[in-house]
């Protein structure tokens, strides 16, 4: 029932999709005020609803334009459950901010292969990295990823050469903004974060839970994924090749990542999403994947009300 709902893309899934992130936003930012009502703090955390519902979006596009998968609404659906999961992801601005801008590189990455305007895409892709830095310092590692597609599609000299100039763009623009409104520079000290290692948050009921069945479901689909890989055409590869090296290129920002309570994990839930839909739009197990699909939306329920 569920997998033949979510099988289709059409605006009534995406509704009940964005209803499902707005009830759970709506429920961990805007039920309790602390200090008292704020208008800043309220527009703050609207704007930061309005960006999630646009990455999902986003998503959304990339996924269909590109073929990534077929036309129905499963990573849509992956993507704002594993969001919802985890209630510190929900009130931390700045990661949400920082994936949108991933994903704004990641749909410029991923169109070089079409092998036009490469330059002004490369310049792009690694602008918006360059951005997301500046929320998220270490979501710098998906420069590496730029590196992977020039590598792929697009391996000139100067082709090298445009992530250097693109970041110095935005590096200027960031000092400049900071000398005339703030009156001072942007330091290396301003923009770095440092790493933390300690994992004890992650044995928290309310991580561990949507952790282990986020793993899970990892595991379960990426054999199917690497099966996927070897069947595509020799055009395709590379993408889906590109996707998997995305996953592992997050899996890398989140270990270095200064929070561990897993709002650092955003990143990593763009390309689970994509290969955990490839594994629903198959067609076979279809009794296993109502089970699977079932607990994973259940997950956030679960986490909110007996966690």
């Amino acid at each position: 029932m569920l997998t033949s709902f979510f099988s289709k893309s059409k605006p009534l899934n995406l509704l009940v999709i964005i209803l499902l992130i707005c009830a759970f936003y709506i429920g961990v930012n805007f039920t309790t005020w602390e200090n008292g009502f704020d208008w800043g703090e309220f527009f703050e955390k609207l704007t930061a609803l309005f960006v999630l519902i646009l990455s999902l979006m986003v998503l959304n596009f990339i996924a269909k334009k590109n073929e990534l998968t077929k036309r129905s609404a499963y990573k849509t659906l992956l993507f704002a459950v594993f969001a919802i999961s985890f209630f510190h992801l929900l009130e931390n601005e700045s990661v949400i901010i920082a994936n949108l801008c991933i994903l704004f590189a990641l749909r410029r990455i991923i169109s070089l292969r079409s092998h036009k305007f490469i330059q002004k895409k490369i310049f792009d892709a690694t602008f918006w990295i360059s951005i997301a830095t500046l929320y998220h310092f270490w979501s710098g590692l998906f420069f590496a990823v730029v590196f992977f597609a020039i590598l792929n599609f697009a391996s000139n000299f100067r082709n090298w050469l445009i992530p250097i100039v693109a970041f110095s763009a935005v590096a200027s623009l960031t000092l400049t903004f900071h000398l005339l409104v703030y009156d001072q520079f942007y330091t290396f000290s301003d923009w770095f974060q440092a790493s933390n290692f300690d994992f004890s948050r992650y044995g928290e009921l309310k991580v561990l839970i949507p952790l282990s069945i986020t793993l899970g479901l990892l595991i379960w689909t990426l054999f199917q994924y690497f099966a996927a890989i070897q069947k595509a055409s020799i055009s395709r590869r590379p993408i889906l090749s590109m996707i998997l090296f995305s996953l592992v290129v997050a899996v890398a920002v989140a270990l270095f990542s200064p929070t561990k309570n897993g709002s650092e994990l955003i990143f990593f839930f763009v390309p689970l999403s994509i290969i955990a839909s490839n594994y629903f739009e198959n067609k076979k197990d279809r009794i296993l994947k109502e089970i699977i699909l079932a607990t994973l939306i259940l997950m956030p329920f679960i986490v909110a009300f007996f966690v």
